[in-house]
């Protein structure tokens, strides 16, 4: 039973990743256009209606103090750090090589899952996932020309602080439900978002008062519904039922999909180095998929 839940977790992971793949992407559209704040916190405030309107319909319980504080850190890490960080990222780096530095997120959220879940992951699960952060190093260093750009220390800010999101609401998750997590970090932070959102929205105006292309519109409305929206879902659910480590590592696998996407639908150069350090990671998460991870048993709800 276990195992079936653990796989229904890695699956619903993938589903989240396969979503997330495209936020780099997309966001690379939009602050050609909009200032990474505007960008960042302007679609989690944008999000925010269709999951008030989600709560509202559910007619879903109001989470209580404790719960409340542990979404002000889910709203700190996914709401605010990763999209507006990832955001400047994107500024002066290409998405696909913001893909690999993104690689580092597991290896943090498999930290932070240690700390807040209690996940006792064996040593051969953290010998696979330092192999792989290793690799995304080394990665970001060769291609950079032996040093980091000021796009990777932004996105290395983006990870370190996106991953406690990460951790913390999958943590919410057994006690809310995965999509319940996501739905209530937003609402309640829309009131602290509306004022520097609209602020922004007005500056952004008088400085660019022509109309705004219809390619910024359609990657803002991506960022928004899904990669601050849907996405969430599937991540969140799998992260609670699969284990936060276990099904974090899946998120390696955003490299590939990201880089793929970035080739494809935007033209971007991937070079033939890339791929083989991707590959390399790949290996190392299934590697760790196989190690094993102690979880201390915590109450659970269905999501």
């Amino acid at each position: 039973m276990m195992k079936a839940r653990e796989t229904q977790g890695m699956l619903l992971g993938l589903v989240g990743v396969v979503i997330f793949s495209l936020t780099l992407p997309m966001t690379r559209i939009v602050v050609l256009e909009f200032h990474p704040l505007l960008n960042g916190l302007g679609r989690a405030l944008a999000a925010s209606i269709p999951a008030a309107a989600l709560l509202a319909w559910r007619r879903e319980q109001r989470p209580t103090w404790p719960q409340v504080k542990s979404l002000a850190v889910v709203s700190l890490g996914v709401i605010v750090a990763y999209p507006v960080f990832s955001a400047w990222a994107m500024k002066s780096v290409p998405a696909s090589h913001g893909a690999i530095v993104n690689g580092l997120q597991p290896l943090a959220v498999a930290i932070y899952a240690a700390w807040l879940s209690h996940e006792r992951p064996s040593k051969a699960f953290w010998a696979s996932a330092l192999a792989g952060s290793a690799l995304v190093i080394a990665f970001a260093l060769q291609a950079g020309g032996g040093s980091l750009h000021a796009g990777d220390a932004w996105m290395l800010v983006a990870v370190g602080i996106g991953a406690l999101g990460y951790a913390e609401g999958a943590r919410l998750a057994r006690q809310l439900g995965g999509w319940q997590v996501i739905c209530w970090a937003l609402v309640l932070s829309a009131p602290f978002l509306a004022l520097p959102v609209g602020w922004l929205a007005w500056e952004h105006h008088l400085a660019h008062p022509g109309p705004v292309a219809l390619k910024t519109w359609l990657a803002f409305g991506y960022v928004t519904l899904f990669s601050q929206f849907i996405g969430f879902f599937a991540w969140y659910a799998g992260l609670a039922m699969g284990g936060t480590a276990r099904v974090g590592q899946v998120q390696l696998l955003q490299i590939f999909f990201t880089m793929a996407f970035s080739a494809l639908l935007f033209g971007e150069h991937v070079a033939a180095s890339a791929w083989f350090y991707a590959a390399a990671v790949i290996l190392t998460v299934m590697l760790g998929r196989r190690a094993s991870i102690q979880t201390a048993p915590q109450p659970a709800r269905a999501v």
